[in-house]
């Protein structure tokens, strides 16, 4: 690919913090599931947005899993990085944590990966100018579960999922 320049996965990373509270709750007293995905979202696209420098549209979700519930009054972390950069779409990683108040410890409760596409203004697909440079053996690793989990996307796109 013909990439102005790279980025590394620390140029983009995003972290957001949200104290859960009564508007966030579903009938059963947990933090509603979509609300979660919606906040997912949009971090995502902050951090795809970050290594592109334009605009992006979420394409695709995958291995959205519910690991634990969250309640009121606890703090959720988002955190958010790229793991792999193509032609005109990126992958990035969403992890989604309950902090302690107390220790400050995290413990993950949701994760997913999101297709991020570089978008002009009028919606179209475009080249993204920066490349990704995984630098630790763990990015690398990420990288290649990427191309894995786009080659799958690839085939069910083919048989009509």
């Amino acid at each position: 690919m013909n990439y102005e320049s790279y980025k590394t996965v620390e140029d983009s990373r995003t972290e957001w913090l949200k104290c859960i509270q009564y508007e966030d709750i579903n009938g059963s007293g947990r933090l509603f599931g979509g609300r979660l995905m919606q906040w997912m979202d949009e971090v995502a696209g902050i951090a795809a947005t970050r290594h592109c420098g334009g605009y992006v549209t979420t394409a695709a979700v995958d291995n959205l899993q519910f690991k634990a519930g969250c309640f009121i009054n606890e703090i959720i972390v988002i955190r958010a990085k790229l793991t792999y950069v193509g032609h005109t779409s990126m992958e990035v990683r969403v992890d989604v944590y309950i902090e302690d108040r107390d220790s400050g410890q995290r413990r993950v409760i949701n994760r997913a990966y999101f297709t991020e596409v570089h978008v002009d203004e009028k919606g179209k697909p475009v080249p993204l100018r920066y490349g990704l440079k995984p630098e630790t053996e763990f990015e690398k690793a990420e990288w290649d579960g990427a191309k894995k989990r786009l080659e799958i996307r690839r085939k069910r796109r083919v048989e009509g999922f």
